[in-house]
This record gives C-alpha cells, structure tokens and sequence, in this order.
C-alpha cells in the first residue's frame, strides 16, 4: 500500500508534525502534533484526509503539546510512546511555560513497546523502541517503502539532544546502533526537526555515528 505523507514544521521550535495517510482509505495519522493545531487542521482540510489517531514519538512539549487537543477535535485516540514517557506527557502544561508553548495532559490510549504494530489505514508500521532522547521514545518504521519516522533520535548530521531531565547519552548511541543502523541505507527517515536523510547517508557522514 503507498504512502503519503504531508510534513508541517509547527510552533517557533519548528518541529516536523507529519501527516501521514493511506491512500487506498485516505484515513491519517497525525504525528507528533508540538502545537499550532489551527494549522494542522487546515492542513488535513486541504488534504481531505479522515483522522483517525494520534501517534506521538516522545513526550516532550514540542512534540505533544497539542496531542490531546487534535485528538479531541477528530474524536480519536493517541498511541505512543513508550509508558516510561508517562511523566512528560503528564507535565505538558509545566513544560508548556518553560518553552513558551502551551501544553495540555496527554493520556494515550495505548502505550507502545518494542516489536508492536500500528495500523493508519491498510498501512501497518513497526514500532522500534529507542531511549536516550527520552526513555519511552519510539520509532516507526513502514518497511514498503523504507521509510521511518524517527522523533529526535537522528537528524541529518546530528542525533538527539542528552541533557534534558531524563536523557542518556549512551544509552541513546546504544538505540542508534542496535534500532537505526540496523535497517539498509536506502532507508529513508523524516526527522522531528529539520531535512530528512538516509540510513547510508548518516552512516557515512555523521560525525555523532562514526566507531559505532
């Protein structure tokens, strides 16, 4: 089944919201909703998609301030992350008034582990645990057509950031070898923020990667 995916950088943190749908059901997915929900709307308008899910990679505000509020309005469910991101998705509002975003409690429906499904449609993406960014970070990965969606785990040239509460940096390097790596490098991966990238690209040329 193909694809389609929609990618609106969102709130001054310019986070990759994705829009991501079945085009054989046009039914969606929105992940990653970090704020500016008018925007989303309009954007799934314009798409004439049908939402049915919210899917978060990670906790942090820029990622799931608006989580609930996009659930709400398409009367649907969030899944993800991890439970071990349970803190941050429960200080949303808190983390809202450092960033200068405003946040509301997310509560999902389903929390994701290692090895689940997720379903968008006739679409069925594997979720990859990855800790380190945060400890319930997860990836999703659509094999078909080699894409995965990686929160911030990886960027072009760069990987997530380790010193906010919760992170680890090796143990970040460690999800990178055994959850990343291990997929072709003609992968392609849509980041959470900034230009997208390949497996190989990466392995070749980020610097944060080398001697892994």
């Amino acid at each position: 089944m193909a694809i389609k995916i929609a990618v609106l950088p969102v709130t001054p943190l310019q986070q990759n919201c994705s829009i991501v749908w079945c085009e054989a059901t046009m039914k969606a997915a929105i992940i990653d909703p970090g704020g500016d929900a008018d925007q989303i709307a309009q954007a799934v308008e314009q798409l004439g998609v049908n939402v049915e899910k919210v899917l978060l990679t990670h906790g942090h505000i820029d990622h799931a301030a608006a989580a609930t509020e996009v659930a709400e309005t398409y009367g649907v469910e969030i899944e993800g992350p991890g439970e071990a991101d349970r803190p941050f998705l429960e200080s949303l509002p808190e983390q809202g008034k450092k960033w200068g975003l405003e946040g509301r409690v997310a509560k999902p429906a389903r929390w994701l582990n290692q090895d689940d499904k997720v379903t968008v449609g006739e679409l069925t993406f594997d979720v990859r645990h990855c800790p380190g960014h945060t400890p319930g970070h997860v990836i999703f990965l659509y094999a078909p057509q080699k894409l995965a969606i990686v929160g911030d785990v990886i960027f072009q040239g760069s990987i997530g950031r380790t010193d906010l509460p919760l992170g680890d940096h090796d143990q970040l390097l460690q999800s990178i070898k055994e959850q990343v790596l291990t997929l072709d490098d003609d992968w392609g991966f849509l980041p959470g923020h900034g230009p997208t990238s390949s497996i190989g690209q990466e392995r070749r040329s980020n610097p944060f990667l080398q001697g892994l």
